[in-house]
């Protein structure tokens, strides 16, 4: 693909507006809704204390994907490098102020407000990579020497995520970042020979997993060496998965979650919780609607006309979709849970709004592609 410049043709912020796919709103706010029941019935029946927050975070999520979807791309152009040097700072200040929760040193107070900046970070390495892709020839982006600068802006806030630790959100990154490369024309040879490197490699990075990284691989190759420890969350994960049937038990039904053997069913097994009381229907229903955001951002990625609106567009929506994929693949223990909550539907004010930006740059990548 040759190089594409921003145009210079302005449009009206009415045309803006007719650009908007209000399909893919209504999919984005389903699925939000439902999230919002969902934690309605994980707190038995009562909007505290999850599903009244939860509002105020989507009011707040909205608000930023509005801002996002209407900002000039040239404005997000711009402003990349800078964005991801604040993300980055700001990974840096939880390695000197962060506070520890659940474990893990990855939030930092700002005033009222608590940030966790790896969130912020893997939308601003994505925007950072799109620029530099944007100013490279396809033919370049297949020489190794053009890989420096790429690697060097995903691999550095992988290694300062790792160290929280938050080893789902860092191989998120990474991969993402390692999908912006293939998809800017970068030789496949080098991704062969990256993968057979990193093969090679798993026995040795065994001895750098911490001790409950370690336990979490072993417990997913057998849950029940350690039923009622490390085993104890997938068990119940599939036991609730699996009661729920063909149809589900019904909402505020699910046993499994409301006599509280589900644990992090407002978060990390939500969507078990949806599918003890919906059933297969309701599973099935909830990843179809996934599968219409995903598609259409790729949708959107494959179709514009600038590689910074192509690379956004496309790696906003691998973002989503790595998401997606390890949250159920971890409850249906097909992965290892590493704790990562289900976009849109999880309880997190982070989350949302990260997920909300996300999906606004691939809505700017559709109202501005032309402008």
């Amino acid at each position: 693909m040759s190089k594409h410049y921003f145009s210079k043709t302005e449009h009206s912020f009415w045309y803006k507006i007719k650009q908007i796919s209000l399909p893919f709103v209504f999919v984005i706010l389903s699925i939000a809704s439902i999230g919002i029941l969902m934690l309605y019935s994980a707190a038995n029946g009562e909007w505290d204390p999850w599903a009244s927050t939860q509002l105020v975070h989507l009011s707040i999520a909205l608000v930023a994907f509005i801002i996002v979807t209407f900002i000039d791309t040239h404005f997000w152009y711009k402003c990349a490098y800078l964005l991801y040097a604040f993300a980055l700072i700001l990974l840096l200040a939880v390695e000197i102020k962060g506070y520890i929760g659940m474990g893990a040193q990855r939030w930092i107070k700002i005033g009222v407000l608590n940030i966790q900046p790896s969130e912020i970070m893997r939308v601003a390495v994505i925007l950072a990579i799109a620029r530099y892709y944007h100013n490279v020839h396809i033919h370049q982006a297949r020489y190794i020497a053009t890989l420096i600068v790429p690697l060097i802006l995903c691999l550095i806030p992988v290694a300062l995520v790792m160290r929280q630790p938050d080893l789902g959100t860092a191989l998120i990154i990474l991969s993402v970042g390692v999908a912006l490369v293939f998809l800017s024309g970068a030789a496949k040879r080098l991704f062969v020979g990256a993968s057979v490197m990193i093969a090679a490699s798993i026995p040795i990075a065994w001895h750098f997993l911490r001790p409950y990284q370690k336990e979490r691989i072993l417990t997913f190759l057998d849950p029940e060496r350690d039923p009622l420890g490390t085993g104890y969350h997938i068990i119940q994960s599939k036991i609730a998965l699996g009661s729920g049937g063909l149809t589900g038990k019904g909402f505020l039904e699910g046993s499994q979650s409301h006599l509280n053997f589900l644990p992090e069913k407002q978060t990390d097994f939500i969507f078990t919780m949806l599918s003890e009381e919906f059933g297969f229907i309701g599973g099935a229903s909830v990843i179809f609607l996934y599968f219409l955001i995903i598609a259409y951002g790729y949708k959107v990625g494959l179709t514009a006309t600038t590689q910074f609106s192509r690379l956004t567009a496309l790696g906003m929506t691998t973002g989503f979709f790595c998401y997606v994929f390890i949250n159920m693949a971890m409850v249906m223990g097909i992965l290892p849970v590493v704790g990562e909550p289900l976009p849109l539907l999880s309880y997190g004010g982070a989350s949302l709004v990260t997920t909300f930006i996300s999906l606004g740059f691939i809505m700017n990548a559709r109202t501005h592609d032309k402008v």
